[in-house]
């Protein structure tokens, strides 16, 4: 049987300061690296946001995060909109995100609150309006009570996003995502997995500069 090994990883003049973590994945043959591979994507991909950007750019950009998270916080408030205007807007890099709900339970109402927005097609809105409002980890300010206050800042029909809500609909998708998160070795927040289009994938952990994912972009680009 032949051997295969898919290695999972950029060139090491990307890896800026140790940032980036490869994957390497050991294949015994060509049906075993397809199911494995079809485990990876699925793992990043299912269950997340509805894309920001071109759904055919050559980059995919999955963040794991949690809206109580003061390190993505961190990561939208200095580094996301330079993301957006440079590599999104401009078709280079697609986004999405996925929730891995680890602070608290204010944590996983947020995070099923954001897919009832996307029932109005207004999931980025709520989004961002969320980490514009936030005020620390465990705090109160994503209560239930007062992410009603915060779908209706987002534009969001309350009493339709409140019944969603209250439903629990989304408890297993949100439950989903971060066993998703877990299974791929995450261990805090936010964490990257930039995805191209063979499918290499490389993982940037942690709130990095603008600077480090500008030159991973950059180097896949070229």
């Amino acid at each position: 049987m032949r051997i295969m090994k898919m290695y999972i990883m950029l060139a090491a003049a990307v890896a800026v300061a140790g940032a980036l973590i490869a994957y390497t994945i050991s294949m015994q043959d060509d049906t075993s690296m397809d199911i494995r591979t079809a485990s990876l994507m699925s793992a990043l991909t299912d269950n997340a946001s509805p894309v920001m950007g071109d759904p055919d750019a050559p980059i995919i950009l999955v963040e794991f995060g949690d809206y109580q998270c003061h390190f993505c916080h961190q990561f939208f408030v200095n580094t996301k909109d330079r993301l957006v205007s440079n590599y999104i807007d401009t078709g280079k890099v697609v986004m999405m995100f996925k929730d891995f709900t680890i602070i608290g339970p204010d944590s996983i109402s947020a995070a099923e609150g954001a897919h009832c927005a996307q029932e109005q097609d207004l999931y980025w809105e709520y989004h961002d309006t969320l980490y514009h409002n936030w005020d620390g980890e465990n705090t109160g300010w994503a209560s239930t009570d007062n992410l009603h206050s915060l779908a209706a800042e987002a534009g969001l029909d309350v009493d339709a996003w409140s019944a969603c809500l209250y439903s629990g609909r989304y408890s297993d998708t949100v439950s989903s995502t971060s066993n998703d998160a877990r299974a791929l070795g995450i261990t805090g927040t936010p964490s990257f997995f930039v995805i191209l289009q063979n499918q290499t994938v490389v993982n940037i952990p942690g709130a990095q500069p603008y600077e480090q994912f500008a030159q991973v972009f950059d180097s896949i680009l070229e």
